[in-house]
């Protein structure tokens, strides 16, 4: 008797602890069985994208018009949200549509520095080299010895020297000395020498090679535009996310290395000691101090206070935007005109936008 007492008893627990374990299986936070859920990229030969629900991960859903409100206020045209890859939140402002090309004005840096670095793997440059090596010498007004401290590091770290109150004219007549390379920070259009360097150096045409490199192996769409003295790229929101994508993955896209990772993470790490929050041309946030567009001062605190330390982004005229978060395995893209005036890269906006963001996500 006393046996089939204890038996009882015995049994009784089990079935208590199995509830137990059923209840917190069943509760467990969405977060954690998102965690282990697979990166998801979308095919690079077709429109197909998984999405996932903002319920799914424990979103706020009562706070979404609020967003919206807030981008459509702001001239927004276009505004994703990928997490883990899948797309969560896809909307289209005053006619715009998935199918409408914008441009990336200087958010498209990103692009030239992931190629360079590509070509660099490749064997076909050296971005310690100085750039006259690649292009020949006279390609700045700066005398030659000076001209020949600009190294292809310089470009992709705004650290050229060159005087950057000319304007975006990079004729060699328009690139004057200001300091020598890697002692002062300035945000220059000369970057875009580093097109003319991955061209000659690797005898493709620069739309040639980040076709075949980047834009096809990872299913962009899109094309380079001359305006004025600038090359832009302009594409749908859906390609840039797709970058964005693979920049969350530490240049791999599908377990295809388009980039090394080394390379790569010091793109997104701080590159020099004067703009903390610069890397190689992306933007970084969570640093002690920036420096931005046209002004040698430097601000204390982060790049944008609201918006995860962690995040890393690429950030164009007009308030273009791919935020890239790895901590929360987000990439968000923003398109559209100025959200108030007309800025280069960074702007209140983005604080106040990641405030609205934070109020759905958190």
């Amino acid at each position: 008797m006393r046996l089939k007492l204890l038996l009882i008893i015995y049994i009784c627990f089990s079935l208590i602890a199995c509830s137990q374990s059923d209840s917190e299986i069943e509760n467990a936070p969405t977060e954690n069985l998102a965690s282990t859920e697979a990166m998801y990229f979308p095919p690079s030969d077709s429109d197909v994208w998984e999405t996932k629900s903002l319920s799914s991960l424990g979103w706020h859903q009562d706070k979404v018009q609020d967003l919206l409100n807030y981008l459509q206020s702001k001239n927004s045209k276009s505004f994703i949200i990928l997490q883990n890859g899948r797309i969560v939140m896809e909307n289209y402002f005053s006619g715009h549509t998935a199918t409408t090309p914008w441009y990336w004005a200087s958010a498209g840096k990103t692009l030239t520095s992931t190629v360079t670095g590509i070509a660099e793997q490749e064997g076909f440059l050296n971005i310690n080299n100085k750039v006259s090596t690649y292009i020949g010498t006279g390609w700045t007004s700066a005398p030659l010895a000076k001209e020949n401290l600009i190294t292809c590091r310089n470009l992709l770290t705004m650290t050229s020297g060159l005087d950057d109150s000319l304007g975006d004219d990079v004729s060699p007549s328009n690139l004057k000395y200001k300091a020598d390379a890697g002692t002062r920070w300035a945000y220059h259009n000369v970057y875009v020498k580093l097109q003319d360097v991955v061209a000659a150096a690797t005898g493709q045409t620069w739309t040639q090679y980040f076709n075949t490199k980047l834009k096809d192996k990872i299913g962009m769409t899109g094309s380079w535009i001359q305006s004025g003295d600038n090359s832009v790229y302009w594409s749908t929101t859906r390609s840039m996310a797709r970058f964005g994508l693979m920049a969350l993955n530490n240049g791999n896209w599908n377990g295809n290395q388009i980039i090394n990772t080394a390379y790569f993470q010091n793109a997104v790490n701080t590159s020099q000691n004067i703009n903390l929050a610069y890397g190689y041309l992306w933007w970084l946030n969570g640093k002690s101090s920036y420096h931005l567009p046209q002004t040698q001062f430097q601000f204390n605190g982060k790049l944008i206070p609201s918006a995860p330390d962690d995040m890393y982004c690429a950030l164009g005229k007009n308030d273009q935007k791919i935020y890239v978060v790895p901590g929360k395995k987000l990439v968000i893209v923003r398109m559209g005109d100025a959200a108030d005036n007309v800025n280069l890269a960074l702007s209140d906006f983005d604080d106040v936008l990641w405030q609205k963001i934070n109020a759905v996500i958190n």
